[in-house]
């Protein structure tokens, strides 16, 4: 509960309270009948899983209207039927905090905790926000797979399991591609991430994100 309230009660990044706040006040049309979280989103789900999924920031009224990750978008229409279908979720949608949703073996974050103007955080807001991701992975004394939903995603996850590792870890993003960390550290699998503008172009397929999953299980194994 410690990081959750240090998460929550974030004010670091002017830009990013003041424009989180804006869309929380002036809403959505569909959603105006809601009360937008319109905080940093935490992460969620089992910190004693093996499987870490990091994604880019919340969406603007997605995550940052609900508070919790990838919920109420249609990233999370991608991905929760996906995790659903894999075994990692206990059910195929994700609509509400509240609504039962239970990963399993699994904790989902993002490298960027609060909504950014145009879905593009700066290098300074993501540095801002790297301690609150360095805390969970600590606290995953299971983790043997991190799934990187985008480029710049895994271009932070590689930072920070280079300063782990102490040595300069670099991999190329191509999606659906495998590495192993060095020593102790996890496999990292890169994915595209199930945004609109990759999911309704064809960039990303049902297929192509199921065969992400299916890998995961299967390094698991």
């Amino acid at each position: 509960m410690e990081l959750y309230d240090e998460i929550i009660s974030c004010r670091k990044c002017e830009r990013l309270v003041a424009w989180r706040e804006e869309v929380a006040f002036t809403k959505k049309k569909a959603f105006m009948d809601w009360k937008y979280w319109g905080k940093p989103v935490p992460g969620f789900g089992d910190l004693n899983g093996q499987v870490l999924v990091v994604g880019l920031a919340p969406g603007a009224h997605g995550s940052n209207r609900t508070g919790r990750m990838f919920t109420g978008d249609s990233s999370g229409n991608f991905l929760y039927p996906a995790l659903f279908r894999s075994g990692f979720a206990s059910q195929p949608d994700s609509k509400f905090l509240e609504d039962g949703l239970i990963l399993r073996n699994m904790y989902i974050t993002a490298v960027c905790r609060c909504v950014p103007p145009q879905n593009k955080p700066s290098p300074v807001e993501i540095m801002n926000c790297l301690p609150f991701i360095k805390t969970e992975i600590f606290q995953m004394k299971n983790l043997k797979v991190v799934v990187a939903l985008g480029a710049i995603a895994q271009n932070y996850i590689l930072r920070i399991f280079s300063e782990i590792s102490q040595g300069k870890i670099v991999f190329p993003f191509s999606h659906g591609r495998t590495d192993k960390l060095p020593g102790d550290l996890p496999f990292l699998i890169s994915s595209y991430h199930p945004s609109r503008q990759n999911t309704q172009t064809g960039k990303l397929t049902k297929e192509m994100f199921n065969q992400v999953w299916a890998k995961a299980n299967l390094l698991l194994r």
